[in-house]
Parts: C-alpha cells; structure tokens; sequence
C-alpha cells in the first residue's frame, strides 16, 4: 500500500483529529495520503474528488459509521479498491474496525497480511412509460415507502417474469445480504451470512401476514410495479438517495457489475460482530 485515501463523516468533531492523526502516520511509514474534499475544507492536506480517489489509491480509509461507508461505496463500485471501514459511534455492522484497532490494523496492511470481504451489489433501473428515468448501484438495499400520511399501497412484484404476488404492504425491501442488517432485519427479514450471493425481498407491514420475506438466486431480476394511484411512494437507495414514485413506475433490481471489497477486523468475526451489535446472549435478569 503506497497511497491511500481517506474519507470521513465531518460533522463528527472526532473525525477532524482522527484525520490528522492518521495524516501524521502516513508520513511517518512513507505512504502518501489523500483525503476527500469535504475534509479539506477543515485541513490543509492534498485532497481527491471522490470520484477519482478509487482510481488513485490502493485502499480507502472510511471514519464514521454505516451510512458514511454506503456513501462512499458508491463511488468505489467500479473499482476494486479495498475499504478499511472504522467506527467513529453507533451501530456499525460494516465499519466494525474500531479506533483502537486502526493503527495495528493498518501496520499489518502495510505488510499485507489482511482478509478481506467481497460483498455484492444490486442495480436498480426505474421505468417511467416504458423508458429508464435513472438507474441506481447500491451495496445495501432498494426500497418502495408510503408516505407518513399514505394509506397501504399495492406493489405488483415478478420474479424472472414469473408472477409472485401484489404485496398490500406499507412497501418492500430489496436487499443484499450485507443489507440484510438494515432495514430489512427491522422489517422481520432473515440475516444472511454477507459471502451469500442472493437477493432478499421484504414486504413491509404487509396487510397479510402470510407474505413473508423471501430469498432468490443472484441470478435473478426483480420487477415491482407501483399499482395505487392517489398514494406518496418514495424509493430509496441505500437510504440515502431517493425521489418520489409515480403509479405504473417500475422498478427492475438485479445483480450489480462488479463488488466491494471490505477489509475484516484481524480480532473478532462476523458472528461476534452480531452478537455484539445485536446484543446477543447478554445478561438475562430474572425477577425470581
């Protein structure tokens, strides 16, 4: 690793002086270090657009947490440059590195002697009268909200041009198995080990409760169709991007090109990782 970029979350006063910090060891291990320009804004150090830091560097530096890497996840997708996710607060499933992990884990990088994840993507296309309006790579989830004021809306949904059902639902989340963390798991969806190349499809509140969530082949090509007239739909990307549906729009999600490379903790795996962030077999009081 001779030149690596780094981008952080700025409205965290931590991520200024974790920036500078790692500023320094660069220098001290002969690496040049590039960060975004957001930052640049906060320190005098050179800085890359984030289109062109994956085309320069050999590994990305996220500080922040999930929503900060999922940014810049989108800018890396066609590149298979390696993201070193570190978690500056919250939940973190994707940036599970912690701070004091940082510098030893970047010591043993510099020797490379690392493992690394290759997580999938999904595609989405949005047809307006039969013509594409946008298309869309995320490394979590697409999803199809009612408004807060909106009744239940109606989603026809195929798989493959293979008829599945009209979900009657509050939406539906198509995701990834590294989304399947997200929302998706707040919607009652399965956890599914992130290496697993499939796609999961999650109604949300469904008016019956018969439909549950279910999981298809990488292979597969998703349609969902927006059925109700008077309703406010959204569709989101990764949570962060999104614009408002109109009824007939349709939404194709399949398999993404190419993926992310994520780089693992050296001290605790990913079933460590979900015990601790979902708190598994912690302490059980008993009123006895």
């Amino acid at each position: 690793m001779e030149r690596i970029g780094i981008i952080a979350k700025r409205n965290k006063p931590e991520a200024i002086k974790v920036v500078k910090d790692l500023i320094e060891w660069s220098k001290d291990k002969q690496v040049e270090c590039f960060i975004d320009p957001e930052m640049a804004e906060f320190i005098r150090h050179p800085s890359l657009d984030k289109e062109q830091m994956p085309l320069s560097v050999d590994m990305v530096v996220v500080l922040g947490g999930d929503g900060t890497l999922l940014a810049a996840a989108r800018t890396i997708q066609k590149r298979r440059v390696p993201i070193l996710g570190v978690n500056l607060g919250g939940l973190g499933f994707l940036t599970a590195i912690t701070l004091d992990e940082l510098y030893p884990m970047l010591e043993n990088i510099l020797r490379g002697d690392y493992k690394s994840d290759e997580r999938m993507l999904l595609k989405a296309r949005i047809w307006r009268k039969e013509k594409v309006i946008d298309e869309f790579t995320v490394l979590n989830d697409v999803v199809i909200n009612k408004g807060a004021l909106a009744r239940i809306i109606e989603l026809e949904t195929s798989v493959d041009h293979e008829y599945l059902s009209t979900f009657r639902a509050d939406g539906l989340i198509i995701s990834t198995p590294t989304g399947s963390t997200g929302y998706s798991l707040s919607a009652g969806g399965p956890i599914v080990y992130p290496s697993l190349q499939s796609i999961i499809i999650t109604p949300i509140c469904p008016h019956t409760l018969t439909n549950r969530p279910i999981i298809v082949p990488q292979e597969a090509t998703i349609r969902v169709t927006l059925c109700s007239k008077e309703e406010e739909v959204f569709l989101t990307l990764d949570g962060q991007v999104g614009f408002k549906m109109e009824v007939n729009d349709r939404v194709e999600v399949k398999k993404g090109e190419g993926f992310i490379t994520l780089i693992k903790s050296p001290s605790k795996g990913y079933f460590e990782v979900l015990r601790t962030k979902l708190m598994w077999g912690g302490d059980i009081v008993s009123n006895r």
